[in-house]
Order: C-alpha cells, then structure tokens, then sequence
C-alpha cells in the first residue's frame, strides 16, 4: 500500500541527534551525543523505596485515571516550590516532560504559517514541535550573553503572526550560553511592547556548576502582563524516563492547554507524578541537585580541560550538560562527526539545532554528563587524535 502522509510530517526529517544515538547504542561507542544527565546520580534507592511505598498502600489511586490538570499534591508540591515566580493569575499543569509544554503551547498558540521566534541554534525537539504544527520559524543568533535582541527587536518588527518567542535562558541546548539580566529584561520588554508571549523552557536551570546562574531571575519573574509560558522539568534533577514536567502559565492558557493534553495523552501517568510528589516531600531535594552539580561539574572539567588546547574553539558553561565547539574553517563539521564517530565517539553536528534553512555552522555539540568519567578521558583523547 501507498502511503499518503499529512503535510506537518511529511516535512519533518528525523531527528539527527536520535539518527546518532542509534550509534551510539552500539557497544564501544562513547556517548558525547547524547543529552541524558548523569546516570550515576539517579537517586535509585529513593525511588524504588517510594515505588515500592504506594504500590502496597495506594495501588488503585497509582493505577487509575487521573485529571488532566495533573495529580492534585503534586500541582501543589510545584507551586511550593515555584511560588517565588508564580503569579496570582498563573495555574499549573502537569505535563509528560517539558516537551510536552511546547507541544501544548504550540497546538494553542500557532496557526500553520503563524511565526514562532527561537534562539539560533536551539534545542531541536522545540523545533520540530514549532515544525509539526505548521508554524515558520525565525532564528536569533545568539551571542556570548544571549539572543542578539536587536535582532529580536527587528523581527518582531517587520514579521506579521509572530505568535511565540522560544527561549532556553539558563544553560542553553545545545550552546551551554546563559542569558544575561540585561538581556532577560529587554526580552521581557519587547514580548510585552509587541504582544507576543515567551515560552521560558528551563531544564537546566538547577544545573549550575559555578558563577552565579542562579542568581539570575527567570524571565517569568518580571510577568506582571500574563506574558510568559513557563516551561519546568523533573527529568534533569531526578528521572527522564519518568517523564514528569509541568508549565506555569496564566488561567486561560492552561485551560485551552488542558484540553489540548486531553486530546494527546488524558494525563501523564498517576504512578509516575505520585513518585516525584512523593519523593519532593520526604526526601533532601536541596542536598541531591548538589550532588548531581558535583558530578556534573567534575565532568564538565574533564571534558573542557582535555579540550583545552586543540584547536576546538568554545566557552566553558557555567552549568547544563553541553559543550559547544567551534571547528577550525578547513574542517568540515559533518565530515568531522563522521570521522568522530569511525573512531567510537559519537558527537552531534551543529546543523541539527540550526533554525531556519540556508543557517551555516561548523559546530558540534558534546555532552558530558552522560559518558563516564572514563569514557570522557578516553573519548577526550580521540578527538584529539583527530586534528
């Protein structure tokens, strides 16, 4: 049979990051394409001790249907925490992962041809969200501090539709860079003089190894207007396979928000939100996410360290999971990943989180947090037998 496929996948290529972690799946293949923190800080033992927990007390409420809004406690659980950027107007949802937030924020916010705004290069999953539903994307170049909001400023000027600015201040995928307060607040300002509302994906933003990241306020904490789309994960501070995010965002935009998630997936899975309520109540959250940045701190000085001297230009981030490297201009960035992964290392090339089309880069982007710290020696080593 011939298939007829609609015009919103049609056009969707594979993700090239998944293409490459096909490769990386195989034995020997050292993993600086992936994007998973780091395996060694999953708090095992907890999880399984509160799995364990509500399948003897609760185990109809683990199994049975849920409300779409999410898990009562744990909506709750997350204004607690969320309280210093929440606003009176703002509600919570509970949503499978922070991808889904911008899956709902575009099924709500974006007509087909409507524009959506995102730094470029950016995180490839928003992308082929914002591309799924049709929209067009505009791409910011980003610059050591943040999107070029000059830039901004000029598409927002002269572009009709522009429905959604996409930003990942903290930390960014894949380029590590962190937004500066300026920049956060001129962002904040045009969306406002414009009428166009941010969605502020932070997954990273407890991830910070040094500086002071976190002392930055996130964007939703200038919202007085209803402006922003606040977009929060548990998958980078406790499990991704569990799965659970949420969006913080005005009464009006979760409702329709709400009727969108009905329409994908009912709810996200009760078992899996009773875990992370649970486990945000009894056990020290503060004490784990400082593990999880000693661990991830000491990987990123590997990397950053056995890179220092070759002839890969890049930044060290203040935190997050990703190195961007900059290749010399007679190395050819796909030839070069090619080259990386003959040699089992696998690295993701920088046209994968490229905006629009005729964008150039000859970049690739590694991750640290997922290999060993072995396997970073190892894999540091091999790159550098490359030039």
């Amino acid at each position: 049979m011939t298939y007829t496929y609609s015009n919103k996948i049609a056009a969707l290529a594979p993700s090239a990051i998944r293409e490459i972690l096909k490769a990386t799946s195989q034995p020997g293949v050292i993993p600086f394409a992936a994007g998973n923190p780091a395996p060694e800080a999953f708090p095992c033992e907890a999880v399984k001790e509160i799995a364990d927990r509500l399948l003897t007390r609760r185990p109809v409420d683990c199994l049975q249907y849920g409300i779409t809004e999410g898990y009562a406690p744990l909506r709750e659980a997350v204004r607690e925490r969320m309280g210093h950027i929440m606003r009176d107007f703002d509600e919570v949802i509970i949503t499978s992962g922070a991808q889904q937030v911008a899956d709902l924020a575009a099924k709500v916010l974006c007509n087909e041809g409507d524009v959506v705004i995102a730094e470029s290069p950016s995180f490839i999953g928003a992308l082929n969200t914002f591309r799924s539903y049709g929209a067009r994307l505009r791409g910011v170049p980003l610059q050591a501090d943040g999107m070029d909001v000059d830039c901004l400023e000029e598409i927002l000027k002269t572009e009709q539709n522009v429905r959604l600015i996409y930003t990942i201040p903290n930390f960014q995928n894949p380029s590590g860079v962190t937004m500066s307060l300026e920049k956060r607040r001129r962002v904040y300002a045009l969306a406002k003089q414009y009428g166009v509302p941010i969605l502020e994906d932070n997954p990273y933003g407890e991830l910070c190894y040094d500086g002071d990241g976190l002392a930055l306020p996130n964007i939703k904490e200038f919202d007085e207007d209803g402006i922003v789309i606040y977009a929060g994960s548990f998958s980078k501070i406790l499990a991704p396979g569990l799965r659970v995010g949420f969006s913080l965002a005005p009464a009006a935009v979760t409702a329709k928000m709400t009727v969108g998630k009905q329409a994908s997936d009912v709810h996200t899975p009760m078992f899996n939100q009773m875990i992370v309520d649970e486990w945000l109540r009894g056990c020290d959250v503060t004490a784990h996410i400082a593990h999880i940045r000693e661990i991830c701190r000491a990987k990123r000085n590997i990397m950053c360290e056995g890179l220092a001297d070759t002839p890969l230009r890049f930044a060290v981030p203040a935190g997050g999971l990703f190195l961007w490297c900059e290749l010399p201009d007679h190395i050819d960035m796909l030839d070069f990943a090619r080259l990386a992964v003959s040699n089992r290392v696998a690295v993701v090339p920088g046209v994968a989180f490229l905006v629009e089309e005729g964008e150039r880069t000859n970049a690739v982007r590694l991750n640290f947090s997922t290999p060993t710290d072995g396997q970073l020696r190892e894999g540091v080593e091999i790159l550098r037998g490359l030039f």
